[in-house]
């Protein structure tokens, strides 16, 4: 997500609630609806910011945003990547550089047309550190990245790697190999914009123009995003409905019982308030849903947070917080069951997966072990404070992280307290700011099926200092050789091992605590007649609802 940043609505607020603020408000349907009218209204927060497409990593803005715009390639409810608005991805020997060749017809919902420039100027836009996008990293394997991270530029400026061939034709020349690049196209920062785009950016945020199956109707902040289906797409997507609306909750189990009342108000939700993951699966007013899950649910701790740096002491104290919970109650009490407990850094559903490399050991709940490790800690520099945990109070992770302060205190003795945060919104903007002065709730849906996408683009040094959504700034060079080794890979499997390898410097340094998989659960009203399911970003599958 996004960064995919997740709001989160304890445990079954999916990566969606991770990246977005899981939330809900009785908001009825807004004036001017028609009675009847095949309108899907879905669960969803704020988003953090306008909506641009490199400037969006958190799921608020990544639902409409997914709908909104169409890329080169698209996936379907699996994970599987099709080929979209691109007619072919063609790598050279060595997967350094791409030949891009675009189907002829596509057109953005202004009437202009989609060109190679579409992309080649957005792309470019987005990497500039001048225009401080918050998915600059996810383009710094192309030749130019570099050269648009230095100061005095003037916004313009394009990628170098980047050359226009002819309206349908472009080239890409990468920095290094890059197997994942015709998959990682498909995440929504490298979206196409038309070039009214810059003449206004920050009006286009407001009522973006897209290419995708749906069209913005209006955008009532706080209130509701209102998508209308675009009749001019000829993408992948089969859409059954006339329109998704994204209604804004702050309290989920409010949004819960207006599914339950079957009134109009909202359709879908793609998490279930842990007051009702007892009941929801036999809750006869309501379409359950609960499979197993691809979003991550951690927390972070600040690499530049004193005593839990990235040296001995800030791992034995990191390694001894992860030990001291018991991911297994959580999961059994707070949540219900409706959850995995994390072996790794990415998730059961990641090609590559383990529960056994080298360090999971330390996402295993040992006691004993946790305060040993502490003592070491103390024995190098004594720790005196108070360590806090931030979260977004809209979203429901009060009853997980109660039980993580909790624990911390009962299994290692240390003075730790919750420090929830009004709104998702505020919550993300605290975090950007670097603002958090103890670790905060974190969690990842992912844009792309790779474990690269877990990866790199949340603990590369690229992706750190705001450049990515590495949020809490960790940094390891060998974590980032092994990455680029893994991408230069010529075969997947070669690339998933090297993943793994990088896995292990992760486990040992933590700069997240895995906590537990979500599973994709969710409810839909009795009023959608077809189409209700997760897809592999654990999100309701939109274009395939109907209310008829």
């Amino acid at each position: 997500m996004k960064k995919k940043a997740l709001a989160f609505a304890a445990m079954a607020c999916s990566m969606a609630m991770l990246l977005s603020a899981c939330g809900g408000s009785s908001n009825s349907n807004a004036a001017g609806d028609t009675a009847g009218a095949n309108i899907i209204y879905a669960y969803n927060s704020e988003p953090q910011n306008p909506l641009i497409p490199s400037n969006t990593n958190e799921t608020g803005g990544g639902k409409p945003g997914d709908l909104l715009f169409s890329r080169l390639v698209s996936f379907d409810k699996d994970g599987k990547a099709s080929n979209e608005v691109a007619e072919s991805i063609t790598p050279n020997d060595d997967a350094t550089q791409y030949t891009i060749k675009l189907k002829s017809g596509w057109k953005f919902t202004d009437g202009t047309d989609v060109t190679a420039e579409s992309f080649t100027k957005a792309w470019s836009y987005a990497a500039n550190a001048k225009n401080a996008q918050k998915a600059s990293s996810f383009f710094s394997t192309i030749k130019g990245y570099d050269d648009l991270q230095a100061d005095g530029l003037k916004g313009d400026e394009q990628l170098s790697g980047l050359k226009v061939v002819d309206d349908t034709t472009f080239t890409v020349d990468l920095n290094q190999s890059d197997s994942v690049f015709p998959v990682k196209v498909g995440y929504l920062a490298f979206a196409p914009l038309p070039e009214s785009f810059y003449k206004d950016p920050k009006a286009f945020g407001e009522k973006p123009v897209g290419n995708g199956p749906y069209k913005l109707d209006h955008w009532d902040h706080n209130k509701e995003i209102a998508l209308v289906k675009n009749t001019d797409y000829k993408g992948n997507e089969d859409v059954k409905n006339d329109g998704v609306t994204f209604k804004v909750y702050t309290d989920d189990q409010a949004a819960y019982r207006d599914i339950q009342s079957n009134n109009g108000a909202l359709d879908v939700m793609e998490s279930v308030p842990a007051a009702f993951t007892k009941t929801f699966k036999s809750d006869k007013k309501i379409q359950p849903y609960s499979e197993a899950g691809s979003v991550i649910q951690t927390f972070t701790i600040p690499s530049t947070l004193d005593h839990f740096k990235n040296d001995e002491e800030g791992q034995l104290r990191r390694q001894a917080i992860s030990m001291a919970i018991n991911r297994e109650q959580i999961i059994d009490k707070v949540l219900n069951g409706i959850g995995t407990p994390a072996t790794d850094f990415t998730s059961p559903k990641t090609p590559g997966y383990s529960d056994s490399l080298k360090g999971s050991e330390n996402l295993k709940f040992d006691a004993a072990k946790a305060k040993e490790l502490w003592a070491k800690a103390d024995a190098i520099s004594k720790f005196d404070g108070q360590l806090t945990f931030s979260y977004n109070a809209d979203g429901g992770a009060k009853p997980i992280y109660d039980a993580i302060v909790n624990q911390l205190k009962n299994n290692l003795g240390i003075d730790a307290a919750t420090n929830p945060i009004p709104t998702f919104q505020e919550f993300r903007d605290a975090i950007t700011n670097r603002q958090m002065t103890g670790a905060f709730r974190t969690g990842w849906q992912p844009d792309y099926p790779s474990a690269e996408n877990y990866l790199w683009q949340l603990y590369s040094s690229a992706a750190a200092d705001g450049k990515g959504s590495n949020d809490g700034d960790y940094k390891n060079p060998d974590f980032d050789a092994l990455c680029l080794q893994a991408a230069a890979a010529k075969t997947t499997d070669e690339a998933n091992k090297l993943y793994q390898q990088a896995q292990e410097i992760l486990l040992k340094d933590l700069p997240a605590i895995p906590l537990y998989y979500s599973n994709a659960s969710g409810v839909a009203s009795l009023s959608v007649k077809s189409g209700f399911g997760m897809d592999w970003q654990n999100l309701p599958t939109y274009a395939e609802m109907s209310k008829k």
